[in-house]
C-alpha cells in the first residue's frame, strides 16, 4: 500500500483483529519483526494455535463441520452456548465466525458471543489450505502475540518502528453503533487516549498510521496539522437493510 512507510524497524499492531495489514506486510517483508496484540484473548489464542497446532485446529473444525451439517441450527446454538478450552476454544471461534450472521463478532455485556445463525447453504467451515498457509507464514516470521490494552505498546516501541492503529470505529450516526468486539466498548475517552498516544509516538520518531470512521469526534481528535488525512471509500457488508450495504 502507498500509505506504508518504505522503511521501518519493528511493526506494531495493537488492534490486531483479522490482521489484514500484518499479513500484507509479511508478503512484502518476509521475516519482519512484529509485535501484535489485541484485548480479545480468544483472538490471540487463535493466532497462536494456528501457528503452533494447526493440525489439531483442523481436526477439531472437521468435527464441527460434520456435526453442523446434520442439524445446522441446533448445533450452532449448542456450540454458541458452550465454554470449551484450549484447541476447542479456538475451533469454536472459527466455527462461529464461519456460520454466524455475516461473520460478525459481537459479545454482550457478560462477554458472551450473541450473534445469530447466518443463512448459508454450505459454509466453508474447514478452509484447510488457508489455515496451513497461514500457519506457515506465522511460523516463518518473528512475531510476538500479546493480549493487552493498546497503550501498552509504549513500553516496547522505539524510534523508527511502524505502528498501525485500527481501533473499533466511532459511530457516524445514532444507529451505527450496534456491535461490541469485547464486553468493554471503545469509548470516547479511549479515543482521546489513542489520539494522545499517537501524538507521543510521532514525537518520538515512530511512523504512525491510523484508520477510523469520518465522524466529528475523530476529526476533532486528529485535527492537528501534523496529521495527513486521506479519505477512503469502503464497502459496509453489515447493515439491517441489505440495500444500504454500499460504499462509505
Amino acid at each position: 500500500m502507498r500509505n506504508y512507510p518504505q522503511k521501518f524497524d519493528t511493526y506494531f499492531e495493537p488492534f490486531l483483529g483479522g490482521g489484514a495489514v500484518m499479513f500484507n506486510l509479511l508478503t512484502k517483508h518476509p521475516g519482519m519483526k512484529c509485535h501484535v496484540s489485541d484485548v480479545n484473548s480468544d483472538l490471540i489464542l487463535t493466532y497462536i494455535a494456528i501457528r503452533d497446532k494447526v493440525d489439531e485446529v483442523i481436526e477439531s473444525l472437521e468435527n464441527h463441520s460434520k456435526n453442523y451439517h446434520k442439524n445446522p441450527s441446533h448445533y450452532y446454538y449448542k456450540v454458541r452456548e458452550s465454554e470449551p478450552s484450549d484447541i476447542e476454544k479456538v475451533s469454536r471461534l472459527i466455527f462461529l465466525n464461519r456460520t454466524c450472521f455475516n461473520g460478525l463478532y459481537r459479545v454482550n455485556s457478560k462477554g458472551r458471543f450473541n450473534v445469530p445463525l447466518g443463512s448459508y447453504t454450505n459454509p466453508n467451515i474447514v478452509n484447510k489450505d488457508n489455515l496451513i498457509a497461514t500457519s506457515q507464514i506465522l511460523q516463518s516470521s518473528d512475531i510476538e502475540f500479546l493480549c493487552r490494552d493498546f497503550a501498552e505498546i509504549s513500553h516496547d516501541i522505539k524510534k523508527g518502528d511502524f505502528v498501525y492503529f485500527d481501533p473499533p470505529y466511532q459511530p457516524v450516526s445514532n444507529t451505527a453503533n450496534f456491535t461490541s468486539y469485547t464486553n468493554k466498548s471503545f469509548t470516547d475517552d479511549d479515543l482521546e487516549r489513542l489520539a494522545n498516544l499517537a501524538e507521543k509516538l510521532d514525537s518520538m520518531g515512530c511512523k504512525v498510521l491510523l484508520s477510523n470512521s469520518k465522524s466529528k469526534i475523530v476529526e476533532n481528535s486528529f485535527s492537528s496539522s501534523k496529521w495527513k488525512i486521506k479519505e477512503i471509500r469502503v464497502n459496509r457488508a453489515i447493515n439491517s437493510n441489505s440495500k444500504k450495504r454500499t460504499g462509505h
